[in-house]
């Protein structure tokens, strides 16, 4: 699929960023460009895969319109990952988090369509999913766009994938419990009952590929994930590198815009969900796109009624096999 293909990435040198890139470079692609606008980043990415020369790194904003279709010039596929994606900082800035999430979302779209890309992944959260907060709202948002996206053209695809917390990408819990444990012997969680789902990044990739290969456009793909109680994680990272230490927790209280649990897909999305595979669930728009659910109806329909990550814990023997796979423990 990706053979001499020219692929483009907003946002791509965070940790989902460098591992896409990693697996792309297997497919043989003619170029991948990473655009993004931070200069420093690129710089250290452009070293970390030995100056490639099929990278091409792209300094730019998506939320100048202009930049952004520049960058789209014969462009095969898109990843669109670039987004402000903490809570608590969209919940602060939120006009920053609009013109980002959703005018730069649509700046995409728009550059998409006009370069005839073949097909857009644009990347989504559990946030998504009956929003609560300011991210989640443009997340939620900017899936409607990309969904909406495919009446505006015939030879341009869009789909959306939604995913849980990342092990160990940037901002992870796994780094600061991490730190914690060794430098205080304290571990701070936010609620003792909080729950979220997981996946390793090497599972994230797989999502994204799942979808650019096998998805029609206008889809959101959602792969079935494991999830814990947050202190039932912290508690395993404790064991494993606090061995000799008495780690203690420390309550904080839920931050606002916080939910104590995810949810992948909601009540409401659940009577157009159907599964797609063991690994795989496929939620279908509710504004028809033509010949969309004809290519869905030998899936059979979920039974759950929501997907929710306070659903089937993982135990702690479960979790660290997790951060094992991970190689976050060994």
């Amino acid at each position: 699929m990706f053979k001499n293909k020219v692929i483009l990435i907003t946002g791509g040198t965070g940790s989902w960023g460098y591992e896409l890139v990693n697996q792309l470079l297997d497919e043989y692609p003619k170029e991948i460009r990473i655009f993004s606008r931070n200069e420093n980043n690129q710089v250290e990415m452009k070293r970390a895969f030995q100056f490639d020369p099929r990278l091409r790194f792209i300094i730019g904003d998506i939320k100048d319109e202009r930049a952004v279709s520049q960058s789209f010039i014969d462009v095969d596929y898109v990843f669109h990952l670039a987004a402000l994606k903490h809570v608590t900082v969209c919940e602060e800035q939120p006009y920053e988090a609009l013109k980002t999430n959703i005018i730069g979302t649509e700046n995409v779209i728009h550059a998409a369509i006009e370069n005839k890309v073949k097909k857009v992944i644009y990347i989504s959260t559990d946030k998504a999913a009956n929003p609560t907060n300011f991210y989640g709202f443009t997340k939620s948002i900017g899936e409607k766009l990309a969904i909406h996206a495919n009446l505006l053209s015939s030879h341009t695809k869009f789909v959306c994938i939604r995913a849980g917390n990342v092990l160990g990408s940037n901002g992870s819990v796994i780094h600061i419990f991490k730190k914690q444990i060794k430098d205080k012997e304290k571990i701070t969680i936010t609620h003792h009952d909080m729950t979220r789902f997981f996946l390793t990044l090497e599972d994230a990739i797989s999502l994204l590929f799942k979808a650019a290969r096998e998805s029609q456009g206008g889809e959101v793909f959602v792969m079935k994930m494991p999830s814990c109680r947050i202190k039932d994680l912290a508690i395993v990272l404790g064991k494993a590198y606090g061995k000799d230490k008495n780690i203690e927790f420390e309550e904080l209280g839920v931050r606002p815009g916080e939910k104590l649990h995810e949810i992948l897909f909601s009540e409401h999305e659940s009577l157009n969900t159907v599964v797609y595979d063991s690994n795989y669930y496929v939620i279908l728009p509710s504004i028809e796109i033509n010949g969309l659910k004809d290519c869905y109806r030998d899936c059979r329909p979920v039974e759950l009624k929501s997907y929710v990550s306070s659903d089937h814990l993982m135990t702690h023997d479960e979790i660290q096999q997790m951060l094992e796979k991970g190689k976050f423990i060994s």
